[in-house]
């Protein structure tokens, strides 16, 4: 069987560490058939062949593909350049493909759709998501009830449905929270990987970062624990059978 490649943005050793563990458990993939490459110490090696791995898996990670060059810290501008690299090649042969928050970025981003901060930013914490017709269709998503709670928190967001998507699941905040294009190729805005333990370290590593003010870590901390997320790992663990 084929690995799953799984490309990683976060520069904090113990957020990414910590993401890696969860897309492993969430998606019940047994680490060998893992191919972890850490961006922000790696670079894709140029005998990279995608026809190699069963999928590619995008986790999430404190960039925005939506700031301009002169805000992008060398390193992120990097992170995100060899993510875009691979982009060409996975929405034209369609190749599995599943973008976990950040990755719904670059894939708005490279089908050249409309991702900023205009609208639709989600402060950190739960998000109510509704499956669209499309949704109660899609095999990713087989197992997941209408309604569902999914753990968020993003500074910028795909503001319209970007060119050939199917749009997946909605919510209030933030309509687009997840899209497929073509047949294999899937991004969310929330974090699929995630549970309360994960986004308890999520928020300890990251309260300086501007998406909450530091002293309301301990109250997102209780709100995290008392919400009942489970839906959303379905997502990982139905590409994983999927494609695997």
């Amino acid at each position: 069987m084929k690995p799953f490649l799984i490309l990683q943005l976060r520069p904090e050793t113990e957020a990414s560490n910590n993401e890696f563990e969860a897309i492993l458990e969430k998606g019940g993939l047994a680490p060998e058939r893992a191919h972890r490459i850490c961006l922000d110490h790696e670079t894709l090696p140029e005998s990279l062949s995608l026809d190699r791995f069963a999928g590619v898996i995008v986790g999430g990670g404190p960039g925005c593909v939506s700031d301009p060059p002169e805000k992008k810290s060398p390193l992120d501008a990097r992170m995100e350049d060899a993510v875009m690299s691979l982009m060409p090649e996975i929405a034209e042969s369609d190749i599995p493909f599943m973008g976990c928050c950040y990755g719904i970025g670059i894939l708005g981003k490279h089908l050249g759709g409309d991702v900023s901060k205009a609208r639709y930013s989600e402060e950190v914490g739960v998000s109510t998501c509704r499956l669209t017709p499309d949704g109660t269709t899609d095999p990713m998503l087989a197992g997941a009830p209408q309604v569902f709670d999914a753990f968020v928190g993003h500074k910028e967001a795909v503001q319209t449905l970007p060119p050939g998507c199917t749009h997946l699941v909605s919510s209030g905040p933030c309509p687009f929270q997840m899209i497929r294009y073509k047949r294999n190729v899937y991004a969310t805005q929330f974090h699929p990987e995630a549970d309360a333990s994960v986004f308890h370290v999520r928020i300890s590593i990251y309260k300086d970062y501007g998406y909450f003010p530091p002293e309301e870590a301990g109250r997102l901390r209780a709100m995290v624990d008392a919400a009942d997320v489970h839906a959303p790992e379905h997502i990982l663990r139905n590409f994983v059978q999927t494609y695997g």
